[in-house]
Formats: structure tokens, C-alpha cells, sequence
């Protein structure tokens, strides 16, 4: 879509973004010329790729910006009312969005979610999609009461490689949650976005389940496929995922994968084990 032109007036957007595609959506939308009242950041601590959200926030007040743990909190919903927002956009925000923010909005709060729902909802998509063999994909959906089980406005879904890893199709998905937000953003702003209910079933992980595979158990029989998938969806530095245990330290293992005859295929670098204490 082209930015909208001068006859088109702009809608009041609260945007609540973390991490690259946060910033990627933000970005955009100003460069739309929508009106971004309000941004919602994570504390500082938990926020990710913090240079890229301050470039894509240049020039919006510091009375703009409220942080997610804050929501709560009566002063800070009244700062957010003040805004006089018409929507709210959520992209890989981490805080769970309670019935008085989501009042707030005339046209309602939408979410940007890295996978193919009712398919893994909640955290680490890209793992749970390698793991479990569930598909794989980005949704736009309105946000209820409950996580991820809103109904749905657009869909895309992503084939996962073979060699995928759990930081490759992480990129995938990112690069398809943008397509399907960009695509679907006219109708949201002009309050025809439509409302598909989620299917029955699905699935819905939380970060400790990650935790829980994480640690390889050494006396374990796995089958091949279930090793793989493991390691390969737990591959995603600098971060450490997948492990062992041996004389009281972890041992984090990543894996290198590429089909034969791929550029490189001979070469895959510093690849070896990662040791680091515990703790």
C-alpha cells in the first residue's frame, strides 16, 4: 500500500511493539502517515533490539511512551485514554492485554503473531512448529480476553525446511507477519477488517516448556528425527538452547545443516560445541 494520500484522513494508532518486526511495523505505519499517538514498550531490561525502536519512535514525545507493566495502573490508563487513540497494534508484545485497555479503542486492539493460528500460541512459535511438526505461519488477529485466541483477520502459512533452524524460520516468519500486517492494514483502518473465529484445537506453549526440552538427556533413547528437530529448532544464536549436562556444567549444542551441494556445504565454519558454566 502507498502512503495514504492528503484526502485520506489518518487514524489514531497506540502502537505496542518489541523487538525488529515491532520496529519494521512502526516504521511503516508512520511512513503511512498514520497518526501514532502512543507507543508501549517493554522495561528495558526485557526489551529487544532496542536501537532499532528508538529510531523507528524518533520524534514522538517522552508523554507518548508508557511501558507494558504499567498497564495497570489507573494513572497510566488514563494517560492512554488521553491519547484518544481509534486502534491499538500489538506486535511480539509480551504482556498479557487486560478488558480495561482493551476498552479503550474504538476499533479495538489487533495483534501481530508469528504463527499460524489456533497453531502455537503463546511463546516460541518458530520452535514449536519444528518440534512438533504443527504448521508454521504468521496470523493477524483481534485480541480478546484470552492469549492468541481472538478471531482472526489474515493468515499466512510458511513451509519449513528441512535444514531449517530455529533462527531461520524465525526470519521467515517475521518477513510473513510483515506481508500479512501490510496487506490486511486497509481494512483494519477503515473498520472492515473481518472476524473469522479460530478453528477448534490447536496448540499453546509457554516459555517453560521450551525450558523443559531444552536440557538433552543423555540416557534417553531419541529417534533420530526427534534429535534433529531438537537441536535444529533450538539453533538460534547467540542464544545457548539445547544442552547436556556433563561433570556440572552445560554443554550447549547448535546445529549446522545444508543440503548436499550447497554453496558452503564443505565449510560450515566454527561449528563444535558451545561450553558455558551453569549459571
Amino acid at each position: 500500500m502507498s502512503p495514504m494520500s492528503e484526502t485520506t484522513a489518518p487514524v489514531r494508532v497506540v502502537c505496542l511493539v518489541n523487538n525488529a518486526l515491532g520496529a519494521r511495523v512502526l516504521t511503516w505505519l508512520r511512513a503511512q502517515g498514520e497518526d501514532v499517538v502512543g507507543l508501549v514498550l517493554h522495561a528495558p531490561e526485557r526489551r529487544t533490539c532496542a536501537t532499532l525502536l528508538e529510531r523507528a519512535a524518533d520524534g514522538l514525545a517522552p508523554e507518548c511512551v508508557v511501558l507494558g507493566r504499567d498497564l495497570t495502573d489507573e494513572r497510566t490508563l488514563a494517560r492512554v485514554r488521553d491519547w484518544g487513540a481509534d486502534i491499538a497494534v500489538s506486535v511480539l508484545f509480551d504482556h498479557i492485554l487486560r478488558v480495561p485497555f482493551l476498552k479503550l479503542f474504538p476499533h479495538g486492539v489487533v495483534n501481530l503473531h508469528p504463527s499460524y493460528l489456533p497453531y502455537n500460541r503463546g511463546q516460541y512459535p518458530n520452535v514449536w512448529a519444528i518440534v512438533e511438526g504443527t504448521p508454521a505461519g504468521a496470523t493477524l488477529h483481534h485480541i480478546d480476553a484470552g492469549v492468541d485466541t481472538g478471531d482472526l483477520i489474515a493468515q499466512e502459512q510458511v513451509p519449513v525446511a528441512s535444514t531449517d533452524t530455529g533462527e531461520s524460520l524465525y526470519a521467515k516468519l517475521e518477513d510473513a507477519a510483515f506481508r500479512v500486517f501490510t496487506g490486511a492494514w486497509p481494512q483494519v483502518r477503515s473498520g472492515a477488517a473481518p472476524r473469522i473465529p479460530q478453528p477448534a484445537g490447536g496448540t499453546a506453549h509457554r516459555r517453560a516448556d521450551v525450558e523443559r526440552i531444552d536440557r538433552v538427556d543423555l540416557d534417553r533413547t531419541y529417534t533420530g528425527r526427534e534429535l534433529i528437530d531438537l537441536l535444529r529448532a533450538r539453533t538460534f544464536p547467540p542464544y545457548g538452547g539445547a544442552y547436556f549436562e556433563e561433570d556440572g556444567r552445560r554443554v550447549h549444542l547448535r546445529l549446522y545443516l545444508a543440503e548436499e551441494g550447497d554453496v558452503g556445504f564443505d565449510k560450515p565454519g566454527p561449528m563444535g560445541l558451545i561450553r558455558s558454566r551453569q549459571g
